[in-house]
């Protein structure tokens, strides 16, 4: 449960608010689609993904919440998925992966209202034999952590700005950008 507490904690720090319309951009098994879910009460998320394995288990994470949607599809045609703009889109973990990290920031400002915010959740750049859970190395491979300025070259010149930065101990970093045009 402390675990859980945690997350909530950071799901506020990353200024996601009530009554929010959010993306969980590659929600995985919907461990932070819960929990957005849970902050943003009346407002409402929609988890993504490609796979649809991930999103019958998100959908599973979120059983009982009537504030959670669903799409099936690749983050790169976000704005062509969603039938209006949206207030926030978080990628939490993945973001190291994506192959043109840029064009995904582009087409997440096409996806969200003027100022809104697009959060990415990365784990830091340390060796990945020293971010450990239940005493096993955890996370990507080490040559593919990004550092925040590593994050904000990417992001920023599709058309935002670091808004702030957010711990998320032990080992990840919240970096929440703002919408600039």
């Amino acid at each position: 449960m402390r675990y859980g507490l945690t997350l909530t904690c950071g799901i506020k720090a990353l200024r996601i608010e009530q009554g929010m319309k959010v993306v969980d951009l590659g929600c995985g098994d919907g461990y932070f689609t819960a929990a957005i879910a849970r902050q943003v009460g009346a407002g409402r998320v929609i988890g993504l993904d490609l796979d649809p394995v991930m999103l019958e288990q998100a959908q599973a994470a979120c059983e009982g919440m009537s504030n959670c949607s669903w799409l099936l599809g690749d983050a790169m045609a976000l704005s062509r998925l969603l039938d209006a703009s949206v207030d926030y889109v978080l990628i939490a973990n993945t973001f190291h992966g994506v192959p043109d990290k840029t064009a995904l920031a582009r087409e997440v400002a096409k996806a969200l209202k003027p100022n809104g915010r697009f959060a990415i959740v990365n784990w830091h750049p340390l060796p990945r034999e020293q971010t450990t859970v239940l005493g096993q190395p955890r996370g990507p491979k080490t040559a593919m952590r990004m550092s925040v300025e590593q994050t904000r070259t990417v992001v920023e010149p599709a058309g935002f700005r670091l808004e702030t930065l957010v711990e998320l101990p032990p080992y990840h970093y919240g970096a929440v950008f703002i919408r600039a045009i």
